[in-house]
């Protein structure tokens, strides 16, 4: 847990400190209140601890300013005065608690477990995966009887891990997370960290591997096995299965929404009886206009795309002005009868797997061992790696001619020739020297070792070595993502489509905020500062949601105008500012014919993602388009 300490007293701020990080938590120091609220900005806290008085702004001031700008993590206020006033006015200022000085250390650490415990930060003082249980209240990891020592970083990342177990998190975010603003080490410092947790939990009886490596994005959490399973058949398992995302948190939140499918669908099976007994009236048309719409986006992302075309269908019947036919009332029965049954069906399994070619990268092995290079062939895919095998170096030189590859593994060594692997590293520094290499080498002489740094190569791997630290060493010399972290705002009427998006994205490290209410736009876009919007292009009518002034419409263009186009203004605003102009806007729509598309990239929108909503191509475009924008930046 990450906790920033706002305190100008030198012997105070190092007392805490010191208890605090021999606690497990990682620290940052801020003496005054514009450093304090800088860190805040810039690095994600689980816990403010904030001195009453400290320079440029005092400790009321300054919360009562987080809280204005939409901070919700908890503040702990520390305070001399002990009077009512005081307390009120922290309180009050938004502070969740207070702690009196000279306070005692194990209240203090207390208050703090019972803050984080509530914000959710903390939500349990014991963590498991499988055998193995780390206690955040003793300090104490065990695996089954025997206790695990670790080091104070390898307990974070280990604790970092089991509090978010559907969150990937790659190397410069654990960096921001375990270590202080001025302290942190190189990235390769988490890698050694990683590996050695790794190494220490193996030692200690844990067989399963606790922590995957997802390819492209960092690591994660691995699902907790069902029973104990040796070393072998751990490997083996990862030799022959893909690794595949866990989708139960995702899964879950589909199934909450699942429900209301039947309660919107009842609605329009009220429609349909008002209609065929010719009851309806413009009550009935909206609520049914807005179910019908809500079920085009929503069911398709939760396994029935069948029901959204058949909710499509239904809308554009309602949109339309004027009374139903008598042909489409018919049809408006039939379609309500179709939805009805195809809710009665077991809905298709969701799958979010990204889209596989925005991670993979061309290796080339050259390696005469072909054991070796089967099982690397065999796991590559897993690792989103297109891997070519050259066993020998004429073979890998015309592959080299045909085709660069992103990385090459490279032996020194070979059974049929006397020619070195140095021979054709010397080769590729000279012609093609962006191309990283790592050598992959039973030689381990200083001589070998010199001369290879020599030519250039990223990374020397002595052999023998398992398939996984060949691969992460591989993924060291890859050019790195940088999209987590990122922000997201999603605004869209329907709570299902909401809960089904920010439960897609926010594995992949997207801190993402939910909007139904486009008349707070503003104020949340403000408040929020995202790096992408998710726009619903088509937000219904609840009334009036932008007043319209120096207009005169007649209702039924106003209605249409609400209905069609609150999505189109709120892009054209984002698009009017200055500041928000180059803010990247993906528009969610189940229109997408020529008109509709054209409007809304002449409103600004950057590209359009169609209902309903598919989880690979979504996180896909999301990730590609946040990348492509941020690199766009560094270059300029």
């Amino acid at each position: 847990m990450k906790i920033l300490v706002i305190e100008n007293d030198n012997s105070v701020a190092a007392t805490l400190t010191g208890v605090l990080a021999a606690h497990n938590y990682a620290i940052d120091l801020a003496t005054d209140a514009q450093t304090g609220l800088d860190l805040v900005t810039a690095i994600e806290y689980d816990l403010i601890l904030l001195d009453l008085h400290i320079p440029k702004l005092d400790g009321i001031s300054l919360c009562r300013q987080l809280r204005s700008q939409a901070y919700s993590k908890p503040i702990l206020l520390l305070t001399e005065k002990n009077t009512n006033v005081n307390i009120v006015a922290a309180l009050d200022a938004g502070a969740d608690d207070y702690v009196i000085k000279p306070y005692n250390q194990e209240a203090l650490l207390a208050r703090i477990q019972a803050l984080l415990r509530w914000s959710g930060g903390n939500p349990s003082c014991t963590l498991s995966w499988g055998d193995l249980c780390l206690d955040s209240i003793s300090g104490k990891v065990t695996c089954g009887d025997r206790l695990i020592p670790l080091t104070a970083t390898e307990y974070s990342l280990l604790e970092l891990f089991l509090q978010n177990p559907d969150r990937i998190f790659n190397r410069s975010a654990i960096l921001d997370r375990l270590w202080g603003f001025d302290d942190a080490p190189t990235e390769n410092a988490v890698t050694v960290h990683i590996k050695d947790l790794r190494k220490k939990l193996k030692l200690a009886g844990l067989n399963a591997e606790i922590l995957e490596t997802v390819y492209g994005m960092g690591y994660r959490l691995k699902p907790a096995p069902n029973r104990s399973i040796s070393t072998s058949e751990a490997n083996k398992d990862s030799l022959q299965k893909p690794r595949v995302k866990d989708i139960s948190s995702v899964n879950r939140v589909l199934q909450k929404f699942r429900n209301s499918f039947a309660e919107q669908i009842a609605v329009l099976a009220k429609a349909k009886t008002a209609l065929l007994a010719g009851n309806w009236n413009e009550e009935l048309h909206q609520k049914a206009k807005h179910e019908a719409h809500q079920l085009t986006g929503s069911m398709g992302s939760f396994g029935y795309p069948e029901g959204s075309k058949l909710a499509r269908e239904l809308e554009h019947l309602l949109i339309k002005d004027g009374a139903l036919k008598r042909d489409e009332i018919c049809r408006f029965s039939q379609l309500v009868t179709a939805l009805q049954e195809e809710l009665t069906k077991p809905p298709i399994p969701v799958n979010i797997q990204p889209n596989p070619t925005l991670e993979t990268h061309r290796v080339l092995a050259i390696d005469d061992d072909t054991v070796l290079t089967e099982k690397l062939q065999a796991e590559a895919n897993s690792w989103g790696i297109r891997l070519k095998i050259a066993p020998d170096l004429p073979t890998a030189r015309l592959r080299l001619a045909m085709a660069a590859p992103d990385a090459i593994l490279l032996d020194l060594s070979f059974a049929d020739t006397e020619e070195d692997g140095l021979t054709l590293l010397r080769e590729l520094a000279e012609r093609s020297p962006q191309i990283p290499v790592v050598v992959f080498t039973a030689r381990d002489s200083l001589a070998d070792r010199v001369a290879v740094s020599r030519l250039g190569a990223k990374q020397f791997l002595h052999k023998p070595a398992t398939i996984q630290d060949i691969f992460e060493t591989i993924a060291r010399v890859l050019p790195q993502p940088k999209t987590s972290e990122a922000k997201v705002l999603i605004v869209d009427d329907d709570p299902a489509i909401l809960a089904g998006l920010s439960a897609l994205l926010t594995p992949w490290g997207l801190k993402v905020t939910t909007l139904t209410e486009p008349q707070r736009f503003w104020e949340v876009l403000i408040a929020t500062s995202p790096d992408l919007v998710l726009l619903d292009l088509e937000i219904p009518s609840r009334g009036e949601v932008f007043a319209y002034h120096n207009y005169e419409l007649t209702d039924n263009l106003y209605r249409q105008t609400l209905w069609r186009y609150i999505g189109l203004e709120l892009c054209q605003v984002v698009r009017q500012d200055t500041h928000w102009g180059d803010l990247p806007i993906l528009v969610v729509t189940a229109h997408t014919d020529a008109e509709s598309l054209q409007q809304a990239f002449a409103a600004g929108a950057d590209d359009f993602i169609t209902k309903p909503v598919l989880g690979p191509e979504l996180v896909t475009r999301v990730l590609s388009r946040i990348e492509r924008v941020r690199y766009r930046k560094k270059a300029v």
